[in-house]
């Protein structure tokens, strides 16, 4: 089953979109926590989380969620970033049938063309991360920051796609 990890700092309505696209994965079974790792919120965050049943973390950042979660395998994602209808199926079968990193495609209507992307700064989370938690425990955790442990991974892409945050 999956760890749900999302790092905010005054993210309530961006927490609120990302938990909305992950009920899918809750109802099916799939998903067995959300842990939200604030980095000090001053807004609404926390109750967004709390209403909506998750683990809420005010110190250590995603290293400290990693070490919270009980999940076997950890999916990191920004707050407001949206996964579409169909991910948990396509994460279940990625699970099963491999061990190896993976992040979510954009979806089609969020794709920069590709001169954008020649000149602007890379963000490594954008679209998600689902990884082993034993992967993760064995590369010393994102102990460096969250972008740094990203830049390091090697990926495959999965047949399901998410909305990235926006303005991330």
């Amino acid at each position: 089953m999956l760890s749900v990890l999302i790092e905010t700092r005054n993210d309530e309505e961006g927490l609120a979109r990302t938990l909305a696209s992950l009920v899918g994965g809750v109802v099916e079974g799939m998903v067995r926590e959300v842990i939200v790792c604030d980095l000090g919120s001053t807004d609404q965050t926390a109750k967004v989380a709390e209403h909506a049943g998750c683990r809420y973390l005010t110190a250590g950042g995603i290293g400290a969620g990693i070490t919270a979660a009980k999940g076997d395998w950890v999916l990191v994602l920004e707050p407001g970033a949206r996964l579409v209808e169909g991910w948990a199926d396509v994460v279940a079968d990625h699970i099963a049938h491999s061990g190896k990193p993976a992040r979510f495609s954009p979806a089609r209507g969020a794709r920069k063309p590709w001169f954008r992307t020649l000149f602007s700064r890379r963000n490594l989370t954008a679209n998600g991360l689902v990884i082993s938690r034993k992967q993760v425990v064995a590369s010393q955790g994102m102990a460096s920051g969250l972008q740094a442990f990203a830049a390091g991974i090697r990926t495959v892409s999965l047949p399901a796609d998410i909305w990235p945050a926006p303005g991330r």
